[in-house]
């Protein structure tokens, strides 16, 4: 089957993980995720894989196909599994818990690589897209990078003490990290860009963008907007030049959990309680689909529409290196 050009998909409290076509709204296929809710999703770099974070494993399943058992699964966390991603060219996945672990596991060869102890119930981890440093966040307020070279934990801060952060973003650029908390807070510290490791962050501003909890935070791949998400069942879009609010997303009924820009930034799915998940312009604030079709709360969202590189640009990059 050929990889679809855009894949998007969200899962949540009834147990299934829906595919989307996009533009059309429809939903095409349905997995039954029968373990747990689903908390978190994402998809691997080259669009050949989704991974299923629920309690207490991840699951793993084929994209492009209609086999509707996951191809492997990843077990070793004794809770909630509330962060999942890839590194770039898919060897690895990484993962956190509120068991207060940080984990890694090797896509290839299968099983957890390493761990990291947390020390509280973590809510959200990030690669550092200088693909050496993990950034992870707890219930406690902690921010932890983890340098996966000297394989420790090389930076600690803890931005508002005993206030949970709930979601960690990071540049694409690496020039900025925004941490937002349950008191409606978001945090924005620069970094050195292009460094090999997180040594220092330097306090650039201090947002309050609701009067409810930041569920989400998300900075645009272009670096140009921050996205909020929250409790209060809107979404903000920020302008990262001067902090001020660019666009209020507001639609769905109930709080809003996860977001996700396209690669281009102009359009911005979400997923909430209410549901539904949504698909936004972000030049403009409306919203241009309603995907409906979950019938609990839908917690999690995500999106592939990138280019995906041949092999062959694979070489060639590496070349050039």
């Amino acid at each position: 089957m050929p990889t679809p050009s855009v894949v998007l998909a969200t899962a949540g409290y009834d147990h299934t993980v829906r595919f989307w076509e996009a533009t059309r709204g429809v939903c095409y296929r349905t997995l039954q995720y029968g373990d747990s809710q689903v908390n978190k999703l994402e998809i691997t770099p080259d669009k050949q894989y989704l991974a299923a974070a629920g309690n207490p494993h991840v699951r793993l399943f084929e994209v492009n196909t209609s086999n509707p058992q996951p191809v492997s699964s990843y077990d070793g966390h004794t809770g909630n599994v509330t962060a999942v991603g890839f590194e770039q060219h898919g060897r690895w996945m990484y993962t956190g818990s509120e068991d207060g672990t940080v984990k890694i596991w090797d896509l290839r060869a299968g099983g957890c690589q390493r761990e990291y102890e947390s020390r509280g119930a973590v809510t959200s981890v990030v690669l550092h897209p200088n693909g050496s440093e993990l950034m992870s966040a707890d219930q406690n307020g902690n921010i932890r990078v983890w340098d996966l070279t000297a394989n420790a934990c090389s930076c600690e801060l803890v931005p508002e003490v005993g206030t949970a952060v709930q979601s960690l973003t990071v540049a694409s650029d690496g020039s900025l990290v925004v941490a937002g908390n349950s008191k409606g807070t978001c945090y924005v510290w620069k970094l050195q860009p292009g460094s090999k490791t997180t040594a220092h962050f330097e306090p650039l501003h201090k947002l309050q963008a609701h009067d409810g909890y930041v569920l989400k935070c998300l900075l645009s791949p272009d670096c140009r907007l921050l996205a909020t998400t929250s409790s209060d069942k809107t979404i903000k879009l920020w302008n990262l030049d001067e902090f001020k609010l660019e666009r209020v997303l507001e639609g769905h009924q109930r709080w809003v959990w996860d977001c996700v820009f396209s690669v281009d930034a102009a359009y911005l799915v979400t997923a909430s309680s209410d549901t539904t998940a949504r698909l936004w312009d972000c030049s403009t604030g409306e919203a241009i689909r309603v995907y409906s079709g979950h019938h609990k709360a839908a917690v999690c969202c995500a999106l592939n529409d990138s280019a995906v590189e041949s092999a062959v640009d694979d070489v060639k990059a590496d070349q050039d290196e």
